[in-house]
């Protein structure tokens, strides 16, 4: 088999994971909710309100990014479809981070992260 051939086979293995398929169905979710959808209009109306505010000097990076960071967690508070998506790609986006720490400790012999190649220290199963 190929390099080529065992990266399809991993692609495959990665679409058709638990994570994958959790965090796809809460996508579909959310994206049906109509609920769900306005409180989104809402936080995106807002964030581009901020951003122009910032640009234009009314309010201070620092106060953007605070104002965002308030509406984003009342968006979650409102939206719990929202909540649950953002949950499941986050496992799902760590599902692929660890595939690409287990390639990259192969290919260089390093992780970047600071792995010793000792899975055992870490848990990152790249052994």
């Amino acid at each position: 088999m190929t390099v080529i051939e065992k990266a399809r086979e991993l692609g495959e293995l990665i679409q058709e994971s638990e994570e994958m398929k959790a965090y796809k169905d809460a996508e579909a979710i959310q994206k049906s909710d109509e609920a769900t959808q306005e409180c989104m209009s809402k936080f995106n109306l807002n964030r581009l309100n901020l951003a122009r505010d910032m640009q234009n000097g009314k309010i201070s990076r620092e106060d953007a990014v605070g104002a965002n960071n308030k509406a984003y967690e009342e968006l979650l508070k409102e939206a719990p479809l929202i909540k649950d998506y953002v949950e499941k790609k986050k496992k799902f986006d760590e599902l692929v981070n660890q595939v690409n720490t287990i390639i990259n400790f192969y290919i260089t012999g390093s992780t970047g992260g600071g792995c010793s190649g000792n899975c055992g220290s870490c848990g990152g199963g790249c052994g």
